[in-house]
């Protein structure tokens, strides 16, 4: 199966291709608190070294959430508080899902300041940094993007590799349901699943499945749910002393704004987790009315049309006021 691609997307595949076939001794990183599609984007990358016979490291600042350390050559993945730090800087970095260089956080302490950089996103708000860009914005996932990289390097795909790209997918389109669920996702979806993909044990796994931590964090964003009069507008928020006594990890958090959103005549879901007494990080989700994106960018941050998020330094309760106002100028 294969998209009719554009001349500048096919442009940037051969440039991208051209840039993994001469590289050697690669950093691949992708941004920080990965996600799904981070972390497959990543694996997609080492395996496409692997197949060509490169040496490469594969690395995140906070390493593999839990739920995903069952994907293939996951176990591959180092974080920066685990792993040894190089002899020297690397020259050559792969960047994936990352839409802003700072992104990737400490493990920028590991590339020297004039490595060559490849930059394969979908984000809207990537400014096409590095030596060469792959950037789609009406991807759905990186994985999607890496699949046409693979079509167009002639390599054959696998199990392993399908695997993969269809963890890409899937969560970053929230198990097939959200409006970036293109036909060019479904295909691809569905000749990922010719080659052996599980996609079901994948969706139980990363999609039906919570822990205990899980559910109790749930319970207590639940317990401070809040709506503007008009119910346009929803939050929640978290602190840190909900994250220690539940034993939650930041990868519980995942689809909790999403209780929010998900209210009928909700047009923006917001869940704001405190980090500290002044720093607070804020995730937004939208219906179809409003690009959170740009919201996101008003306060340093980004993302797509329907979910962004941002950190913003203050106190909690300052935070909360300052971006549902700023939402309510977009409705």
């Amino acid at each position: 199966m294969a998209e009719m691609l554009s001349d500048r997307y096919a442009e940037d595949i051969e440039r991208a291709c051209e840039f993994l076939r001469s590289c050697d001794d690669a950093l691949v990183v992708s941004h920080v608190q990965p996600d799904g599609d981070a972390i497959s984007s990543t694996l997609v990358i080492g395996w496409l070294l692997d197949k060509w016979n490169k040496t490469y490291r594969l690395v995140n600042e906070n390493g593999v959430p839990g739920r995903l350390r069952d994907l293939p050559m996951a176990d591959q993945i180092g974080s920066y508080a685990d792993e040894d730090a190089p002899e020297k800087k690397y020259e050559t970095v792969i960047c994936v899902d990352c839409a802003d260089y700072a992104r990737i956080g400490k493990i920028a302490n590991w590339i020297a300041p004039d490595a060559r950089i490849l930059n394969i996103d979908h984000h809207p708000t990537n400014d096409r940094y590095g030596e060469a860009a792959l950037i789609r914005h009406n991807a759905a996932a990186t994985a999607e993007i890496l699949y046409d990289l693979l079509l167009a390097a002639g390599v054959e795909l696998d199990e392993q590799v399908g695997t993969m790209l269809y963890t890409g997918l899937l969560t970053d389109t929230g198990g097939f349901r959200y409006s970036n669920t293109t036909p060019h996702v479904m295909s691809v979806a569905s000749e990922l699943l010719k080659l052996g993909v599980e996609g079901n044990t994948i969706a139980e796994r990363l999609l039906e499945t919570m822990s205990m931590a899980q559910l109790k964090l749930i319970q207590r964003g639940l317990s401070r749910l809040t709506f503007t009069p008009d119910q346009r507008i929803g939050w929640l928020f978290i602190t840190p002393e909900d994250m220690r006594e539940t034993g939650a990890v930041n990868e519980d958090l995942e689809g909790l704004v999403n209780y929010a959103r998900n209210v009928e005549g909700v047009d923006v879901g917001l869940l704001f987790k405190q980090i500290d007494e002044q720093s607070v990080k804020v995730s937004m989700r939208s219906s179809e009315r409003v690009d959170v994106s740009a919201i996101a960018q008003s306060f340093g941050g980004g993302g797509h049309v329907r979910a962004a998020g941002c950190k913003v330094s203050g106190a909690l309760d300052d935070i909360i006021r300052q971006v549902v106002e700023r939402v309510k100028q977009e409705l």
